[in-house]
């Protein structure tokens, strides 16, 4: 039987909620009653479970996902005033465009299980993850136009790098709510399924993740990010390469594939 656990203890019922599987670790945005609009202080607990997810050298994968109908409303401008979508009331702790980017750069995979609809800053959330599994009837909404909002800028490079400078600006600047099949057309999907299915696609996809080498995934994940951003050290990216072909990763990978099994990492 596999080994689970979930980590709410220290945290109100409200906040973000971590469960481990095995190799596969959850969060769940948990105000269902208010679509999982995020809060203040849900930012710092989000930070506080990435970094607790990738300190621990079992897990191999990470899913971000939403309880009840949605996946998330996004951001709550009430709870900031008139102040910028990305500081938190007061000023104090991460702003939600620190805690997007640090999902991006999570070292291991990060899989988005959009179990309804995306809204506002949620729909960045999700452009984080490396994948994104939606349901049929899933949605999306950007309504920073309709609010005056200039979007950080952060969340505005990630839609043009993985969306594509026209969608981009058709999501941004018309704040027009698209469909699934739309959002799957356009990239926003990796893939989508029948809300029967959800489990068992991201549950299989988690599961080819989990089993393939982390030091390797790793530095793809990390070049590819950095070379969408334009940010790419090549002579790093080289060395990792270099590294590969001398560690214990691609050591075992040969061996599994001569002796015709699933490599053991």
């Amino acid at each position: 039987m596999t080994h689970q656990r979930t980590e709410e203890a220290a945290e109100a019922p409200s906040t973000p909620v971590l469960t481990i599987d095995g190799a596969r670790a959850t969060i769940r945005l948990n105000r269902p009653r208010h679509l999982n609009r995020l809060q203040p202080e849900d930012l710092g607990a989000l930070i506080a479970l990435f970094d607790r997810v990738e300190a621990d050298p079992s897990l191999r994968v990470l899913v971000l996902t939403g309880t009840g109908r949605a996946f998330s409303a996004g951001y709550d401008l009430g709870a900031i005033g008139g102040a910028a979508e990305t500081s938190p009331a007061g000023g104090t702790g991460p702003s939600f465009e620190s805690v997007v980017d640090r999902l991006e750069d999570l070292a291991l995979p990060t899989i988005c299980r959009l179990n309804g609809g995306v809204y506002g800053g949620s729909t960045d959330l999700a452009l984080a993850c490396d994948f994104r599994i939606g349901i049929d009837a899933a949605e999306m909404f950007m309504p920073a136009a309709r609010l005056g909002l200039h979007y950080y800028p952060n969340g505005i490079k990630r839609y043009v790098s993985r969306l594509g400078i026209d969608n981009a600006k058709r999501l941004f600047l018309t704040a027009e709510k698209i469909g699934a099949a739309e959002m799957l057309r356009i990239g926003y999907l990796t893939s989508m399924v029948a809300s029967d299915a959800l489990d068992a696609e991201v549950g299989r996809l988690a599961t080819l993740l989990a089993a393939n080498a982390p030091l390797a995934m790793r530095g793809m994940k990390r070049a590819i990010n950095d070379f969408a951003r334009g940010t790419l050290d090549e002579a790093a990216a080289r060395r990792r390469h270099q590294d590969s072909m001398e560690g214990e990763e691609i050591k075992e990978g040969m061996k599994s594939f001569a002796e015709k099994r699933r490599p053991r990492f």
